[in-house]
């Protein structure tokens, strides 16, 4: 296995996570979540964004409003509903036990390597 292929994966797990992290702070428009991600080396594209936008929505995480646009049709902005704000807890929650425990893990790799 490439490195290249477990980075890509591990950035995948973490993909509905982060766009949750983004609308946290804010309703925001498809290639808004995508500058955002870009900005922080989460690469993504909107055939990968649209479908995870979508599951979110359906799960009852993310609803959206139209807004007009100056420059051209109107535009869907993406809002975390409630469910999202408590889903994206339980993740912060999950996210910060999965860091101990890789961490731990790394510390038993250091200890037998010295």
């Amino acid at each position: 296995m490439k490195a290249e292929n477990a980075k890509a994966q591990m950035r995948k797990g973490v993909l509905e996570y982060c766009i949750l992290l983004v609308l946290s702070k804010g309703d925001a428009y498809a290639s808004d979540i995508i500058n955002e991600l870009k900005n922080v080396q989460m690469i993504v594209v909107e055939g990968t964004l649209y479908p995870l936008l979508t599951r979110l929505k359906n799960a009852g995480f993310l609803s959206y409003r139209w807004e007009e646009s100056t420059q051209g049709p109107p535009r869907k902005y993406y809002v975390l509903t409630d469910d999202g704000r408590s889903f994206l807890s339980e993740l912060d929650k999950s996210w910060n036990d999965l860091i101990e425990a890789v961490s731990r893990v790394r510390l038993m790799k250091e200890e037998v390597n010295s």
